[in-house]
């Protein structure tokens, strides 16, 4: 057996007695080798995904329950607004009253949706009432403020004989 054999043969490599280059099978591959190091260095890459991936997944979610609180405060609004326009319009109605009424149903209706609603009848004539009704919208994301208006115009109701 020549040395190189020799030498082989006591690394694993060979079989007793063969001659040549055969290969143990026994033995792992040196790319098998490198797969199981590789699989057992991975160790916490899991939890290195988690880390980089859930702040983006959470500001997701709060920014998708931030837009509902918006659309929610949004639509108490534009009720508000109806129901005090509503109430301006009435035949020999006050213009005050239209304010009133939204302002009542924004604090009722609203709660929890609108904080802090204002009414307020500007932009009205003696043939046309304009109600607008504002308010802010609660907050979910920390340090985002978000206001909501919504006016509502209708013409008002006479008497024609």
């Amino acid at each position: 057996m020549s040395r190189g054999q020799d030498r082989a043969q006591q690394r694993g490599g060979l079989h007793p007695g063969a001659t040549g280059a055969t290969i143990d099978v026994n033995r792992p591959a040196p790319t098998s080798r490198l797969l199981t190091w590789l699989r057992r260095e991975d160790r916490g890459a899991l939890t290195l995904s988690y880390v980089a991936v859930l702040p983006f997944v959470f500001l997701v979610i709060m920014v998708a329950i931030q837009t509902s609180f918006w659309f929610l405060a949004r639509d108490a609004a534009l009720a508000a607004a109806r129901q005090g326009a509503d109430a301006a319009r009435a035949l020999n109605a006050p213009r005050a009253a239209g304010p009133a009424a939204a302002l009542a149903f924004a604090r009722q209706a609203g709660q929890g949706y609108l904080d802090n609603p204002v009414a307020s009848a500007a932009g009205s004539t003696s043939s046309t009432v304009s109600i607008t009704v504002s308010g802010q919208v609660p907050s979910f994301v920390p340090g985002l403020v978000a206001r909501v208006t919504e006016t509502v115009q209708a013409p008002a109701e006479e008497f024609r004989p």
